[in-house]
């Protein structure tokens, strides 16, 4: 399969720091430098702090891998904003009461995004750090 980056959206927005293709922006434009953060899109090219730079939000996207990447795989943005998989599982925090009801209907759950953000999933493999895939990003 070709690296295509077929965007049905794009936005541009003004780096706010040095950003590299194909890796997570956030909505400050700068690289997303936390584990799992929800980012805005991926960088299409390179950029300088106060250029430009055009992000793709939906659609395709080429991205760096952080890691060995299988197809079909559920990513999440590593700490340099590299595509790495998700760890898949949501558990309940330290501390916190499990929820068992069958009852709650979901009644009982508040906040908006997980702890890890899934940006995409794998269109292609990857066998290690610094390869470039194609994935389908999610919205």
């Amino acid at each position: 399969m070709s690296q295509q980056s077929i965007s049905v959206l794009t936005l541009t927005v003004v780096a706010t720091g040095a950003i590299a293709a194909g890796r997570a922006v956030g909505f400050n434009g700068a690289t997303v430098s936390t584990q799992g953060q929800k980012p805005m899109g991926i960088a299409m090219t390179a950029a300088t702090a106060g250029a430009a730079l055009a992000v793709v939000t939906h659609g395709t996207a080429v991205v760096e891998s952080g890691a060995a990447i299988t197809l079909g795989a559920a990513l999440i943005a590593d700490n340099q904003g590299r595509s790495i998989p998700s760890s898949g599982a949501l558990q309940v925090a330290a501390g916190a009461t499990a929820v068992t009801s069958s009852a709650a209907n979901g009644a009982i759950l508040a906040g908006g995004d997980p702890p890890e953000y899934v940006i995409g999933d794998a269109l292609q493999a990857a066998s290690g750090a610094g390869e470039f895939i194609e994935i389908l990003l999610r919205r």
